[in-house]
């Protein structure tokens, strides 16, 4: 069963733009300015944005010679092998829910400032299962759905970027003062969370008009994001301290209570609510079609491979992703622990991007078709593009040396998995193939002898 090819680009660019575009990303870039003197942030997101579009140009062939829901666990399948593919792609989809756990958190700090009386769960609550069900009722409705929350994000963000520079008489005090080459790299490194999820729209490949909107997609959204990035972090670092920001979990908030009062609470409570709707509603899409293709190759139960015959949609993995984001909500709603998060993901979004750019070398090698999309310059890009995230992921370790075992950790959970469990479910697909060969030749059954 196939699904249906509706997604134009609109989309495309709505869900790889607002997986990334979280209230959890304005804390990471709160981070990267506290890395940094003067208003030089800027410097920073644009630098992450320029290498995850090298990274995105990586992500772009791949798709070319690999259009699948699968993603990059097919990509990397087919270059490192299915075991590396598997664990590798495991504990990034999970990284990716972990980033709904931190925005669940910060969403409801957000709203508890707003509305003290309502239990934040109850948020939580109602707009996962929302989203849940629009994205079970439809691909196309929940596309719908992204484009709208998107792009009035990205307007509603600039909007108040405007008026935060307007009350700083459009003058920014340093600019181009960094602070030096160490907090610059540092600042990239944790930069680089901002666009995390971006190429998660490459599991779409299967529901595009056309094959070659992924890539043009791609390219779109981390250039909107880094310019909206930008432009809000360097204005909110300077109307706010920068000691209140970066101990803030809710930075925004801050930012449009100094220059709006009231006014600005309520606009970032609604902005907050779009952003985390964006983010559940774009993994959903994401995720899901995920966990579908890798059902469809028995790396998981079977039974997430089911799509519904009325809507066309994989309504076991959609609900297997809810049940999972909301759990994991819960979890960082009550510890707190919502930078571990953030740095967990931006070292995994390293790591997954600098493999990339030796699977593209890898299966030009192995690979000899016909490409609509090929990256210039031969190597140079994608060796350039496994260099600078490996140094980056290994930038995030300074920052947070804990996280390298939390990164340790989380891969032998998933080759635990991938060694132990995938081939008792393939082992147990084969029985249940062989079986119904017989019980659909019964000549070929064996016959006691009487």
């Amino acid at each position: 069963m196939k699904f249906k090819k509706v997604l134009t680009l609109r989309t495309i660019v709505a869900t790889s733009a607002g997986l990334t575009l979280a209230s959890s990303s304005f804390v990471a870039a709160v981070q990267v300015a506290g890395f940094l003197s003067g208003d030089s942030a800027w410097l920073a997101i644009l630098i992450a944005g320029v290498f995850c579009l090298a990274a995105g140009m990586c992500f772009s062939e791949l798709n070319d010679i690999l259009p699948s829901a699968a993603g990059i666990r097919l990509y990397f399948g087919r270059a490192f092998g299915e075991k590396a593919a598997l664990t590798v792609s495991l504990l990034y989809m999970l990284v990716v829910m972990g980033v709904v756990g931190a925005e669940s958190y910060i969403l409801a700090k957000i709203l508890n400032y707003a509305f003290p009386s309502i239990d934040p769960l109850i948020w939580i609550f109602f707009m996962l299962a929302s989203v849940t069900l629009m994205n079970i009722r439809g691909i196309k409705i929940a596309g719908a759905f992204q484009d709208v929350i998107t792009y009035g994000l990205l307007v509603s963000v600039m909007v108040l970027s405007y008026i935060g520079l307007e009350k700083l008489d459009f003058h920014l005090a340093a600019p181009l003062v960094a602070g030096g080459m160490d907090n610059l790299f540092s600042a990239v490194a944790v930069g680089v969370f901002l666009f995390v999820g971006f190429e998660w729209v490459t599991p779409l490949a299967e529901e595009v008009t056309e094959s070659r909107l992924i890539s043009k997609g791609m390219f779109i959204a981390v250039g909107l994001l880094s310019v909206v990035y930008s432009f809000f972090t360097v204005v909110m670092a300077a109307n706010v301290p920068r000691e209140e920001l970066v101990n803030s979990p809710m930075p925004q908030l801050l930012f449009a209570r100094n220059i709006l009062g009231d006014a600005g609470v309520a606009w970032i409570v609604v902005i907050s609510l779009a952003s985390s709707i964006t983010t559940f509603n774009a993994g959903l899409i994401s995720v899901s079609r995920f966990f579908y293709a890798t059902a469809r190759e028995h790396a998981l139960p079977a039974v997430f491979s089911k799509i519904s015959m009325r809507y066309m949609t994989p309504w076991v993995s959609i609900l297997a992703v809810f049940a999972v984001g909301l759990t994991l909500s819960v979890i960082i709603l009550f510890t707190g622990k919502y930078l571990v998060l953030v740095n967990m993901a931006a070292a995994a979004e390293c790591l997954v991007y600098a493999l990339t750019g030796v699977a593209v070398l890898v299966l030009r090698k192995k690979i000899n078709r016909e490409r609509k999309f090929i990256i210039p310059w031969g190597p140079v890009i994608p060796l350039l593009t496994t260099v600078v995230f490996t140094l980056l992921m290994l930038g995030v370790f300074a920052t947070d040396p804990y996280m390298a075992l939390w990164m340790a950790i989380g891969l032998g959970i998933t080759w635990w998995y991938v060694s132990r469990i995938v081939p008792v479910l393939k082992e147990k697909h084969k029985a249940g193939r062989v079986s119904r060969r017989r019980n659909q030749n019964p000549e070929s059954r064996s016959q006691n002898p009487e």
